[in-house]
């Protein structure tokens, strides 16, 4: 009888410590995708003043445009949790949109070499981000389920495990994603 106490004891103490485990292994696996989100978001900050300042002195007259995405660039910089990040990119891409619509009617910088350079770095980014944007939501999605599903979200509510936000974008951002291309 005792043996049997000890069995379904040690049985119930594995099983816990295999929950708690994997739990653990998933929080980090969306710390992970997160931190490539935040390479990624990073890269295409770092973008932003080079494409200003290679344009500059073509759009003198768009001085508002650029504000607009320098503001905005300081603002989604300045975001410390995932909702404020998907927020703050939002409103960059926006302005992103309008700054690369606005290029459209200057010729001559559309012909010039460093802004095409710019320009793909910028769209390269953009889809890393799409990417890595969605890899992290995917994680979060098996780590929300695992925290809220029978028996772990006991385990998960015994050692703090939250819920964690997913990187979501409005849809009317989503739908006003800068467009770099200028085919002829």
């Amino acid at each position: 009888m005792i043996g049997i106490i000890i069995l379904v004891s040690l049985v119930i103490v594995v099983a816990i410590i295999g929950m708690y485990n994997s739990l653990v292994r998933l929080r980090n696996q969306v710390d992970n995708a997160w931190s490539q989100i935040d390479v990624q978001l990073k890269r295409r900050h770092d973008l932003i003043p080079n494409l200003i300042e290679t344009v500059k002195g073509y759009m003198q007259h768009e001085r508002g445009t650029l504000e607009a995405v320098t503001n905005a660039r300081s603002q989604a910089m300045g975001a410390k949790s995932v909702v404020e990040s998907a927020k703050a990119e939002g409103v960059l891409g926006r302005a992103l949109s309008k700054f690369l619509l606005t290029v459209e009617a200057y010729p001559d910088l559309k012909a010039n070499q460093n802004f095409l350079a710019l320009q793909e770095e910028l769209s390269s980014t953009e889809n890393k981000i799409s990417f890595s944007r969605q890899a992290y939501n995917d994680q979060v999605l098996f780590f929300n389920n695992k925290t809220q599903m029978f028996p772990s979200n006991i385990i998960a509510s015994m050692f703090n495990f939250a819920k964690r936000d997913f990187f979501e974008i409005e849809d009317s951002v989503e739908k006003a994603v800068p467009k770099v291309s200028f085919g002829n």
